[in-house]
Parts: C-alpha cells; structure tokens; sequence
C-alpha cells in the first residue's frame, strides 16, 4: 500500500486590501434596506471594477465589507483609491447619517490559499489596519509603504508604531494625506491619531481612588486638578479643562476613543492610596493614537500634611511629564515627512536633553536653526539656541566662551521681547548673567524664572551656581536640594550633584566633595568634568592613585580639557570664590592634569 505524502498548503506573497462600512450597525439599524441596497450598488460599482482593473480579486464578502488580494502593493493602493474617491463623488449629497464610506486597510504578507479564502498573519494585519482607517480614507503597513512610496503620487502620514489587537508585535501604518478632507470623514475623528490634534495636548484623567474611603476623593480630585493646572504651564502645551476631564470620572477609559473624542495626542492617567501614615501615587502617560504607555512611575511619601504632599508630588509629576512630553513629542516628528518649526524645535530639544556633548549640542542647533529658517519668531527655536549656547560656554565646550554666551543672551533677550513671560526664556538668560559675572542679576531671572513656573528645578540649581560664584557656596547645597526634590530623575541631575561637589570642596569639605561626586557618576558616567573635580578632592585628600585614576578618566573623555581652560573661564571676580578655584586648580595639577 502506498502511503500518501502530507497534503500541500498552498502560499504566496500577496497585497491585501481588507475593507469595511464605518459605522455599519448604526446605518442598518436607521434603515436596513437601504443600507443594503446603497452597499450592495456601490460594491457592484465603483469597487469591483476598481479592483479588476488593477489586477485584483475579490476573496470573499464580509457583509459589511470586503477582502481582496492583489499581486502588487502599488496596484492595492491606486484601486482603493480609484473606488474611495468614486464613492465620495457618489454620495456626497447624502445626509451625513446616512452616507456609506469604506474604511481600508492594506498589507504585504505571504499568505495562506484556499478556494473561497485566504488566511495567515498578513490578512490579520490588513484587517486591524482598516480598523484604525478613518471614514473614507486608506491605512497602509509598513511592508506596503516600502513598496509604493514615490510610484503612486499620493503622500501618507506616518502613524508610527501601532499595537493592533490580537497581533504580538507592534506594526508601523501610514495613512493616506487627502486633498481635501473627505465628506465621508467624521469631524471627530480625523485621521487616525487625530493628525490635527496640537503638540503636547493632554487630558488627565480624574485619578482613582484605591484607598477604600470616599473620604479621601477629595484629596484625590485634588491631585487630578493640581497636576492638570501645572501641566499647563509647560510651554507649548495644551491641556483639556478638568471640567471636561472629570465628566469621565469612574468610567471605564479606552485612551484611543478619549483621544478621538477630545482630539488630544496624550493621556494621563493613574491612582492614589493612602494607607496608615504612607500615600502612594502612579501615573502613566499613554499615546492615545496607538494605546502605547510611554512612562509610568510610583511615588511613595509619608503623609504629614496632605497639601504639602500634593502639592509636591504635582510638582514632581509635572516636571517629569514636560520631559516625557517633549521626548514623545520629538519622536513623532522624526516619522514625519515634513517637519515645520515645532517639529524640529521638539527634535532639538531631544538632542539637547541627551548629555550635553558636543556632538549633542551641534545636532541640536542644527534642529533649531531650520526651525528658525522657517519661522524667525519662534520663541522656542529662539529658546533652544540661547540653551545650545549656554550649555557649550558654561560647559567649558569651546575656546571661544565669551562669544557663546553672547550669541546666548542675544537670542534669550530676542525671545523675551517676543513672549515676555516665557518662563524657560528668564531662566536661560539668568544662567547668562550668572556665567558672565553677574550672579546677582542672574538670581533675579531665574525667580522671575520660578514665579511664572514653579517646576523650574534647574532655576534653583542655576541660583545654587550664583551662590557658589558670589563666594557663598555653602548655600549651594540647599537650592540644589530643592531641584533634586522636584525632579530626582532630572536628565541633568549629574551636573547638579557635581556642583555641590564642587561647592564642598571650595567649603575645604572634601569628603563630602567625593561623596556627591562620586553620586554625580553614578548617575552619569560619560560627563568629564566630574571625574576631574572628583580627582581635585581625592588629591586634596592626598589619595593622589585614585586623583590619577579620576583625572585619566576625564581626560579621557575630555582631552582637550587643561587648567588654563578652566582659569581663563572668569565666571566670577569675588575674592572669596577665587581662593577656592585656586585650591581646586592645586588639586587638579596633583591629579594630573595639564597646565596646558
């Protein structure tokens, strides 16, 4: 008996095109025959000949829509198009409630044949797409963009990364750029993501209460409202009323259908528990276009007085969120195909929060200057550069200190007579003032600075530095302090912890120097001026090995770092400050490092 092989699956690569009737029930319920009989025309006309003159076929209806299977992607995409501009011609005098419009997915996937069928992960991909598809419009994958972009004249969006149900890896989608909006769209949706939905717009949501007593929903709505007022304050933002945002207190939350709904590009969401004498809070930021957390974090205080604790914790949630807002905010403008000035500003700024190198701060201006290309006036292009340069000067970056922060303080005074109460504009042009010898005018910007936002943290480090210059270190330390309380994580927090470091050893408190020095590395290794004062301290404590070690490790980093770059760096004239620059130069030179 001869025994029979495996049956054979057939497969082949194939573009997929799935589509479905928006809003399908609602239509069937107002009228169900005609419904059908609109669908039932338009599927015999414009759609199936679109198809079959791109070289597609139908696999099989899906009672409210279709798939289809083609051999090219760019032959998917010019029949979509053919049949979803048809259709809009078609029923454009409908009444809104009752006009057809076709949502389309589009993939490339090897798939599996059958018959009447096709099946396999490429076919799911398809259809998931279609669902984020808006009324009238086409989503595509990332497979498909590939192969169609500069063949069919027609521009999509990047949709970035999205997480489609029931699929285990994130799948990148492009959605099809219009014309002119299409009568078909649904105000409130727009494009998927809501393409008009501002930068940096967020709702949070109100808070849940987990602490099993509705004694304490005050504290919680309070928390809710506290961080929604603090939020607004970052600049560019846009944030929903808590008016609004509380009309969705304990109520199920899917952030997608929030983010339609108040056409806002995030949402914040979290709970609050007080048990015995401990609160604890946490928050999560998510993307309401793909549904993706973008950053989450617990707090966890004692309780001593409630309002102080809110009003920290606020404070703390909102300087972190700025951050995470913008980083998210800079990601989404690399995926776009053409930036305008905000896009850029948002991707300079992410280069300018990623260390501060050289190599950080030259891509950063170059991000700043084409937003300034495009609009002179940018208040936030013009921010960015005055932080580009300040950055460089007061980093000893360059040899030429003076005429950086010059080209600082010319863009920071430029910004300021644009938008006078622009808080992160004081606050640069106090760390000009404070750099240049004038500390006591520097401390005057950055509490202008903190008056208008009092999440500012590095203001009151930028105040501890003029303390420091005014031969005052040892009120360093505190302000400091204050920074690291509102933003523990801040991505400068290297820096701040080295300037008390550096304080300290002006104070001839050395051990306490290594200490916060030592904690500065930690926090961020690859920073080379902290190993250098790191090696002044351990020299001064006459452990010239580890002086050594430290100073190799910094020039390393640094080689073009000498004592002559730090000397010619007059930041200040008070006798008091300059003793103790001079006891550090000792040390450096007992380390090691060059006179140059």
């Amino acid at each position: 008996m001869v025994q029979e092989g495996p049956v054979r699956v057939e497969r082949r690569l194939a573009a997929i095109l799935a589509a479905d009737v928006a809003d399908y029930s609602r239509l069937m319920h107002n009228d169900e025959e005609a419904t059908h009989a609109k669908l039932t025309a338009l599927l015999a006309d414009p759609v199936a000949p679109a198809i079959a003159d791109h070289g597609g076929r139908i696999v099989k209806n899906t009672g409210d829509g279709f798939l289809a299977e083609f051999p090219s992607a760019v032959e998917a995409v010019r029949a979509a198009m053919q049949f979803q501009t048809c259709i809009d011609d078609l029923t454009i005098g409908d009444v809104e409630d009752r006009r057809i419009a076709f949502r389309v997915g589009i993939n490339i996937g090897d798939v599996i044949v059958e018959p009447h069928d096709i099946f396999g992960d490429g076919v799911n991909i398809a259809s998931r797409l279609e669902g984020i598809a808006e009324p009238g419009g086409v989503c595509i994958s990332s497979a498909t963009y590939d192969q169609v972009r500069g063949k069919v004249g027609i521009e999509f969006a990047d949709l970035g990364e999205q997480n489609l149900k029931n699929i285990d890896r994130p799948v990148r989608a492009y959605a099809l750029v219009r014309d002119e909006p299409s009568p078909a769209t649904h105000p409130e949706r727009g494009r998927p993501g809501a393409s008009s939905a501002p930068p940096l717009s967020i709702v949070v949501l109100p808070f849940a209460n987990l602490s099993g007593d509705p004694e304490q929903d005050y504290f919680v709505d309070g928390v809710t409202e506290s961080l929604t007022t603090d939020l607004s304050r970052i600049s560019g933002s846009f944030v929903i009323g808590r008016h609004t945002a509380f009309t969705y207190k304990g109520k199920p939350v899917d952030p997608n259908k929030v983010g339609r709904e108040l056409n806002i590009r995030y949402v914040l969401e979290g709970s609050v528990q007080r048990s015995g004498n401990r609160l604890r809070v946490n928050a999560q930021l998510v993307d309401a276009q793909s549904g993706q957390q973008l950053w989450a974090e617990r707090f966890e205080k004692p309780v001593t007085d409630l309002f102080e604790m809110q009003d920290e914790i606020v404070s703390r949630l909102a300087r972190t969120l700025g951050a995470e807002l913008i980083m998210a905010e800079a990601q989404r403008a690399e995926r776009s195909l053409h930036p305008d000035a905000t896009d850029l500003n948002f991707q300079g700024l992410a280069c300018a929060y990623k260390g501060g190198t050289p190599e950080d701060m030259a891509q950063a201006r170059g991000f700043f200057a084409r937003a300034l290309a495009i609009d002179p006036r940018s208040v936030a292009a013009l921010v960015g550069m005055a932080i580009v340069d300040l950055t460089i000067g007061a980093s000893l970056l360059t040899d030429d200190r003076a005429a950086s922060l010059l080209a600082a303080e010319t863009n920071a005074i430029k910004a300021l007579s644009l938008a006078p109460d622009h808080a992160p504009a004081h606050r640069v042009l106090g760390g000009v003032y404070i750099f240049t010898n004038r500390a006591a005018q520097g401390i005057a910007e950055c509490e202008r600075a903190l008056a208008l936002d009092r999440n500012l943290a590095d203001a009151h480090t930028a105040i501890g530095i003029a303390k420091y210059f005014m031969g005052r270190a040892a009120e360093t330390e505190g302000h400091v302090l204050e920074a690291l309380r509102l933003s523990p994580r801040d991505v400068f927090a290297h820096r701040w912890m080295q300037i008390v470091g550096m304080a300290k050893l002006h104070l001839g408190a050395d051990a306490e120097a290594v200490a916060w020095l030592r904690r500065g590395i930690e926090t961020n290794r690859n920073f080379p001026a902290t190993h250098l004062w790191l090696a002044a301290a351990f020299a001064l404590l006459g452990e010239l090995d580890e002086a050594r070690t430290a100073a190799k490790v910094g020039l390393a980093l640094d080689p073009r770092f000498t004592i002559r770059r730090l000397l010619v760096s007059q930041s200040s004239d008070n006798p008091t400050h300059l003793a103790g620059r001079e006891r550090v130069c000792a040390g450096m030179r007992l380390a090691g490092v060059p006179e140059g």
